[in-house]
């Protein structure tokens, strides 16, 4: 959490890909534009002009924060066979504006911090950074069940980054040179795909560059959601990490089998009278559970403002593991055969990570 390079505030890009209608938007929009950041531009793109997004963006357009420029940029269909977030982001790298020294991507539903941007661009002072990225944190305000537990399954994905290497960019805050964006040749790798960050860190990857993270530049997302809202959401996620990075998928299926087995074990063993079995079943849960004490400590560290949120469902982070492990373990064989994703209203079908079919 220390702070990063100060003074290399190069002239920026961010790009914020909207549609539809969603809970906190403006709010979020505005915690974007409000950036404490000397030289940016601020593009919202949809892929239609009439979406309803385009009503709740308006005022922003209209009023921006002093010396902001916020536009909009209608994509239209974008390229044939290629997720409409993607056709979104094409575009809009396409007009951002010649002075921009680096491209900066946010989600519409995270809201950020002042000081967020200067964080994610921050490390590229080093030029031999390839991308920065931060990762998301959800926030249900009122606590709940299924919101919680999708915090807490969320939260996992949270602990894989760190020092060193991170494991992929986030598409919700990432930022990378022009000139990388350009010498990667991103824009061939997003064409034909549906996942922007998979594909952009295998583009960096691949022209020999490190994607880092930093705990500085971590998204807020607030809200609520049902269980209907939360499994399918977290089935297409692992759908696209099987289909697009596998060797995180993989491994990770194989470690839920042992650890579930292994919880499953004891809790037979104890229901048939073999007590000396609760040692095993504590060996397999108490280790977790430490885990999730960790995550939520390092949470409480990058969003200390939220104090109070985690005074009241910090236990969430304990004690729903062992039930959260079985989630993932559910998630992971539920997309382990499926290759069709709904994506905000749009169905594809992934044949593999650089080839998509549009179904509806």
């Amino acid at each position: 959490m220390r702070p990063g390079p100060e003074g290399w505030t190069p002239p920026a890009t961010l790009i914020v890909p909207v549609k539809g209608r969603e809970e906190g938007l403006v709010e979020n929009l505005r915690s974007l534009a409000e950036q404490e950041y000397p030289d940016f531009e601020m593009l919202v793109t949809v892929r239609a002009g009439d979406d309803p997004a385009v009503g709740d963006v308006a005022p922003l357009l209209g009023a921006p924060p002093a010396g902001r420029q916020i536009r909009l940029v209608v994509a239209g269909a974008g390229p044939p066979n290629t997720g409409e977030k993607i056709g979104n982001l094409l575009a809009a790298v396409a007009q951002a504006r010649p002075s921009s020294q680096v491209l900066a991507f946010a989600d519409s539903d995270g809201h950020v911090g002042p000081d967020w941007l200067r964080a994610l661009v921050g490390p590229l002072a080093d030029p031999g950074v390839g991308a920065v990225t931060g990762y998301r944190w959800y926030f249900p305000e009122r606590g709940g069940f299924w919101p919680l537990l999708r915090s807490v399954w969320n939260s996992t994905i949270a602990g894989s980054f760190g020092s060193g290497a991170a494991p992929f960019a986030w598409g919700g805050a990432m930022a990378l040179r022009r000139e990388t964006l350009h010498a990667a040749r991103v824009a061939e790798f997003w064409t034909g795909a549906v996942s922007d960050d998979y594909r952009l860190t295998e583009a960096v990857r691949g022209a020999g560059l490190p994607v880092v993270y930093t705990p500085r530049a971590m998204v807020a997302s607030p809200g609520e959601c049902s269980a209907s809202e939360f499994l399918p959401w977290a089935i297409r996620q692992m759908t696209i990490t099987r289909v697009y990075r596998p060797g995180i998928w993989w491994p990770g299926l194989a470690a839920h089998v042992v650890y579930c087995g292994a919880m499953a074990a004891g809790v037979l063993m104890l229901a048939g009278g073999s007590w000396w079995a609760a040692p095993m079943l504590l060996l397999a849960v108490a280790p977790g559970m430490g885990r999730g004490a960790w995550r939520r400590r390092a949470a409480a560290a990058m969003f200390p403002e939220r104090a109070a949120w985690f005074g009241r469902y910090g236990w969430a982070y304990i004690w729903l593991i062992p039930l959260v492990t079985w989630v993932w373990l559910l998630v992971f064989l539920a997309s382990l055969f499926r290759r069709r994703i709904e994506w905000r209203g749009v169905t594809y079908e992934l044949l593999s990570s650089s080839e998509t079919r549009l179904l509806e």
